[in-house]
C-alpha cells in the first residue's frame, strides 16, 4: 500500500513539474495581424508595434470602467512614450464614432485612437465582448499580458519597465 502511494505521488509530481515546464516555457502568442483605422482616417498596423512595447486597449465611451481607467492609460503613455512605448485605444464597433471623436478631443488623448467600425479588429484579438480588455505586446510583437477589466497600474508599470529593458 505504501509503495503504491509513493509511486502515485512520484507520478503526480512528474506531471506537475512537466505541466509547469510547458506552461512557463511555451511560446508567447503573436499579436494578431490587424489594421487600425485611426480617428484622422489614417491607418496603422500591428507591424508598427515591432521594436516597441505597445498597449492595445479595447474600450467604449459607454463603459464606466473604461472611462475611469483612461486617465491612468494617459499617464502610463506619458510616462513611457519616450522610452519606446506606444498605446492604441480601439473603440468598439457599437461605439458611435462621433462619441469617440468627442471623447478623444475633449480629453486630449495623446495616443492613437482607432475605430473598429466593422468589429474585425475585436474579432481578430479574441472576439472581444467585454470592455475594457487590454493587451500588452512586447517588442517582438508577442502578447505578454491580457487584462479584462482595469489593470493594476503599479504592476503594469513594472511589467512595462521590464519589457522596455529587454533587447
Amino acid at each position: 500500500m505504501k509503495t503504491s502511494r509513493l509511486i502515485a505521488s512520484i507520478i503526480l509530481s512528474v506531471f506537475v513539474i512537466f505541466g509547469a515546464y510547458v506552461y512557463f516555457n511555451s511560446a508567447r502568442q503573436a499579436a494578431p495581424a490587424s489594421e487600425f483605422v485611426l480617428l484622422d482616417g489614417s491607418t496603422t498596423h500591428t507591424k508598427a508595434f515591432e521594436g516597441k512595447v505597445t498597449l492595445v486597449n479595447f474600450w467604449a465611451t459607454s463603459c464606466t470602467t473604461c472611462v475611469a481607467e483612461m486617465p491612468d492609460i494617459v499617464a502610463t503613455y506619458n510616462k513611457y512614450q519616450n522610452q519606446g512605448f506606444d498605446t492604441v485605444a480601439v473603440a468598439m464597433q457599437y461605439d458611435p464614432p462621433q462619441y469617440v471623436l468627442n471623447y478623444a478631443q475633449s480629453r486630449q488623448l495623446p495616443f492613437k485612437v482607432a475605430l473598429d467600425n466593422t468589429g474585425a479588429v475585436a474579432k481578430a484579438w479574441g472576439d472581444i465582448k467585454i470592455t475594457p480588455t487590454t493587451y500588452l505586446v512586447n517588442k517582438r510583437g508577442e502578447i505578454v499580458k491580457t487584462y479584462v477589466g482595469a489593470p493594476n497600474f503599479s504592476e503594469l508599470h513594472q511589467l512595462i519597465e521590464k519589457l522596455l529593458a529587454e533587447t
